[in-house]
């Protein structure tokens, strides 16, 4: 941005009554942080960055002394959005450097990075993520419970009592998440009780990884407005389905073709399509450790029944049309992933997820055989299986230890920091750090 765009940006935001701006970055947890600074500070904050000590911030991997010790967060300023929820402030997306470099263990720089491969070929990856959460309370022991007590049908999915229980909190998020310039779809009740699901547009990579963080966020801030606390633990109770991450993925061209879309293919799939489908299964047991990163997350990769009598966990490596048994289901000639769950790095996850299926592409791996059968009920009847995920965290870290041509692609000191600190969580057995 220019010196004259930047100075009618600051303009604009005085005139709409913003004194501070919230700069955030994301941590290897997926947790947004950040700081507020006076408004007056913005064009520093674009061209030198915002301060913070590196050291300080999970996975960073930076020292505590000497030039690159500061991880200075460089605000883009295509990203400044008003807080509706916070008068006066205005939210700001930072990217990580040190010693005035991008530093290769910031997630949305290892993002950044996939992208431009994609920006190389001329093409365009498409982003549609489906946030589940929960909305949980203490409860009198101080563990968490349901927090519309209410809730307690047996099969809660859709169910409309519910949603007129909480609808001061529904509300709340729609006139925000509109007034952040979100394209809203639907929300709605899902499986567990207190369980929901708010979806809207989908967007390219960056953004939709930018929104998805501005989304929890502000269901952070309403939820505590209404007494609630947003969840986005893979599995908070124990009976109940868990919550996922769900990518919704599509690649076009510069002329805006769809490249994975073949209505005449195999799950409605072009040949480049089936090849990304093939490198997702491909790397799945590694992309699990990014994309299912908590020891609480193979609570929900697990077969097992819940409470409402359906499950979705995606637990076979299997791809089949309309599918949701399966790790990898097609639909209208895109790819959904089901693997992340809602306590991902969302940058690092989709990152991941895209240096797989390049990798399928570039490598012309075969395609995937398609599953038209319920997985489950196959399971059940005792019939063979496809091969499943890793069945924990510790599994999945040592998939993503040896699977050298994803951690490349990913980036080698990322995955450090990454396989580090997650296999810390591993051995304390730590089911908290989803950090919500």
């Amino acid at each position: 941005m220019s010196e004259h765009s930047l100075d009618h940006a600051m303009r604009t935001l005085v005139d709409q009554g913003v004194h501070t701006v919230m700069t955030t970055f994301t941590d290897l947890h997926g947790a947004p942080k950040g700081k507020l600074i006076p408004l007056e500070g913005l064009p520093d904050a674009v061209t030198v960055g915002a301060g913070f000590s590196g050291p300080s911030i999970w996975g960073t991997g930076l020292p505590r002394m000497g030039p690159r010790s500061e991880y200075m967060g460089r605000v883009r300023p295509d990203t400044l959005r008003l807080l509706p929820w916070l008068p006066g402030v205005a939210h700001a997306v930072c990217d990580g450097f040190a010693g005035g470099q991008p530093l290769d263990t910031c997630s949305r720089q290892v993002l950044k990075r996939q992208v431009q491969r994609l920006n190389e070929r001329g093409w365009t990856l498409w982003v549609g993520i489906e946030p589940e959460f929960f909305l949980l309370k203490r409860g009198a022991d101080g563990q968490w419970v349901v927090g519309d007590e209410l809730d307690r049908l047996a099969k809660p999915s859709y169910d409309l009592d519910a949603i007129t229980r909480n609808f001061g909190f529904l509300d709340s998020m729609r006139q925000h998440l509109i007034a952040l310039g979100f394209d809203l779809q639907q929300m709605d009740h899902e499986d567990a009780n207190g369980q929901y699901e708010i979806n809207y547009r989908f967007d390219e990579a960056l953004a939709a990884a930018d929104r998805y963080q501005l989304f929890k966020l502000t269901a952070q801030a309403v939820a505590h407005q209404h007494g609630l606390h947003f969840s986005t633990q893979p599995k908070p109770l124990a009976h109940a389905p868990g919550s996922g991450l769900h990518f919704h993925l599509s690649l076009t061209n510069t002329d805006g073709q769809a490249l994975m879309a073949d209505p005449a293919g195999p799950m409605g799939l072009s040949e480049t399509g089936q090849r990304f489908a093939a490198g997702l299964l491909h790397h799945a047991d590694a992309l699990a450790a990014i994309c299912a990163p908590l020891v609480n997350s193979y609570q929900r990769l697990a077969v097992s029944e819940s409470a409402s009598g359906t499950t979705w966990s995606p637990v076979w490596k299997a791809a089949g049309d309309n599918n949701r048994t399966c790790l990898v289901r097609t639909v209208a000639g895109r790819i959904e992933w089901r693997l992340p769950d809602a306590s991902c790095n969302v940058y690092a996850a989709l990152a991941a997820t895209l240096a797989a299926g390049l990798a399928g592409i570039d490598g012309a791996l075969p395609p995937p055989t398609p599953c038209d059968d319920d997985l489950y009920l196959r399971h059940a009847l005792g019939e063979s299986m496809p091969p499943r995920l890793p069945a924990n965290l510790g599994a999945a870290l040592d998939a993503l230890q040896a699977d050298a041509a994803l951690r490349a692609a990913v980036g080698e000191n990322f995955c450090e920091q990454f396989l580090q600190i997650k296999r810390a969580e591993w051995k304390a057995g730590d089911t908290t750090n989803s950090k919500g």
